[in-house]
């Protein structure tokens, strides 16, 4: 995923390719950089514990176009509700984001306190409230500490600078064990456009938007409808296409932010082909970003793709390798690095989508354990077995029903993982 055309199967069609994976004709660079236009904090606030990095801060120079995507579930903790609101104008100048409390089912005092904690950062910084978004993660139920948010704000907005981006990517962590950004530039008629992006999530991971936090900041001078377009599609294929523990949090937010100092052409309806250009990089990064997750998965010990190909539509063969995906026995068994395919096979047929089990192939790795419904036998098992060792692991499944093809990204279920969640709220 660093700009070059990735061949990962032999089976998968060239058309999925050409949307799963980077184009090769455009250079992206990965590079490590900083955006003019904003600048960023973090500190530690004492929101759930002491010394800890707990309170971000994104801020433009100016109201920037901004776009965001919110998760589906049907409760949804208080700065999602604000900021869907608030987004109906497409503009903000400034983010901020919480560790420690979701601020969720917090009924109105906890909207008022995410308003509270808004007008807070606002008014330190002379703009409108609107302009503020607001986000939280953390303890589900719990009242926002808007009294530590306000005592630090003085210090946050004091600490603003070009180069802290990496610092609210900490900020932001609560299981996590290590922070998630990624970096692109890529050239939009002759000018270099850059995107850099955040993220946190280890656990309660099946977005569905889509507890998962990202922010991307980009200098791209491009119009809300192709901004707001991007990140839809960018979401769809990358954050919708991982899982965890199939759980869809309350919190769950993407918001990016561009301000158009890269000067390149305007990116609009009209301008098509620099519109691919900034979808491609807009969705290699948000892919990086979304693995960078799974790969963090709360007691993950393997990193597992699930891919599913020959299926009549798209759509079927996603549904398929979710439902794979959530399997909690098909997690588990890859713990236990067993080569089970029987739990891969039943799986699939409760998906929901109609499958010839009598044409299926699944394969671990280059090894075929499973042609035509029937398994390959004890050979083919150890073989799988010796594959299941290793730290990255694909599955393959061709359905033989049609030529679309789907990927979704998941982790392993371990003992870590259970004890993680038991201890959560201590």
């Amino acid at each position: 995923m660093d700009g070059t055309f990735i061949r990962v199967g032999k089976i998968c069609c060239q058309e999925q390719w050409k949307y799963l994976f980077v184009n090769n004709s455009i250079n992206i660079k990965r590079k490590r950089m900083e955006i003019k236009g904003f600048k960023a904090a973090a500190v530690a606030a004492g929101i759930r514990y002491a010394d800890r990095l707990d309170l971000g801060l994104i801020v433009s120079e100016a109201p920037v176009v901004t776009a965001g995507a919110f998760t589906t579930n049907q409760v949804k903790a208080a700065p999602v509700i604000l900021d869907m609101e608030r987004l109906k104008k497409g503009k903000a100048q400034a983010i901020l984001v919480n560790s420690g409390c979701a601020n969720a089912c917090t009924g109105e005092t906890g909207m008022q306190a995410a308003l509270a904690a808004g007008s807070c950062a606002a008014s330190a910084l002379g703009i409108p409230d609107e302009m503020v978004q607001v986000s939280s993660t953390g303890v589900i139920g719990e009242q926002l500490n808007v009294d530590a948010i306000k005592k630090a704000m003085p210090g946050l907005v004091a600490g603003l600078s070009p180069d802290n981006f990496e610092q609210v990517a900490k900020a932001i962590m609560t299981t996590d064990t290590v922070s998630k950004t990624a970096y692109r530039t890529v050239v939009i008629g002759e000018q270099e456009v850059h995107l850099m992006g955040m993220a946190k999530g280890a656990g309660m991971i099946m977005p569905n938007m889509a507890t998962m936090l990202a922010f991307v900041l980009t200098d791209a001078q491009i119009s809300f409808p192709q901004l707001h377009g991007a990140l839809i599609k960018g979401v769809e294929r990358t954050f919708n296409r991982i899982t965890i523990d199939g759980d869809t949090s309350t919190n769950d937010m993407i918001l990016i932010m561009a301000n158009g100092a890269a000067g390149n052409p305007w990116i609009d309806e009209e301008s098509t082909d620099n519109q691919e250009i900034f979808q491609t990089t807009l969705m290699d990064l948000l892919k990086d970003l979304a693995l960078q997750i799974v790969a963090d998965g709360e007691g993950a010990t393997k990193f597992i793709t699930i891919r599913v190909c020959g299926a009549r539509e798209e759509q079927d063969g996603v549904q398929i390798a979710r439902t794979v995906a959530n399997s909690n026995l098909v997690k588990t068994a890859f713990f236990g690095e067993d080569a089970n395919w029987g739990r891969i096979i039943a799986a699939m047929g409760r998906s929901g989508v109609r499958i010839y089990p009598e044409r299926v192939d699944i394969s671990f790795g280059d090894v075929m354990i499973v042609k035509e419904g029937l398994g390959q036998g004890k050979t083919a098992e150890r073989e799988a077995t010796a594959i299941l060792k290793e730290k990255n692991i694909v599955v393959t499944i061709d359905l033989k029903d049609g030529v679309e093809c789907a990927e979704v990204y998941t982790c392993d279920f371990s003992i870590d993982y259970v004890k993680i969640n038991a201890d959560y709220r201590s």
